[in-house]
């Protein structure tokens, strides 16, 4: 199943521009790469290479453990990201949070305390 969207380069991405979902193996079953683009529209966010990477390493984590919790998948995509500036870099690409929102556009829960307004903080 293909999906026509305007990025380009991305691991999942085709030279054409389209999202292949074969790509995402670990996706939930109901994720939709046309809900993910609304998301990231409604956000004004344009998804490239590494928010397509950072979608598939949260889906892939969370495939892998039963009940994530958020410093373990800090802990991950800091080492995922850990070459380009880990979780400085993703705030930096995401700036409402990349775990707070990046599980959103990967169709997944929000870990508890990804996001506590009181204290003005998203992670």
């Amino acid at each position: 199943m293909m999906i026509a969207t305007t990025v380009t380069g991305a691991p999942g991405v085709t030279a054409k521009g389209s999202v292949s979902v074969r790509r995402f193996p670990y996706a939930p079953k109901d994720w939709d790469v046309n809900v993910t683009q609304s998301i990231a529209q409604a956000e004004h966010l344009t998804l490239e290479d590494d928010h397509w990477e950072l979608i598939r390493c949260l889906q892939e984590y969370y495939s892998k453990t039963d009940f994530p919790r958020l410093r373990q998948v800090t802990d991950a995509l800091n080492e995922n990201f850990h070459k380009k500036g880990g979780m400085r870099y993703l705030h930096q690409i995401m700036p409402k949070g990349p775990i707070a929102l990046g599980c959103r556009l990967a169709g997944l829960k929000v870990p508890a305390g990804s996001v506590d307004l009181s204290f003005g903080s998203v992670a």
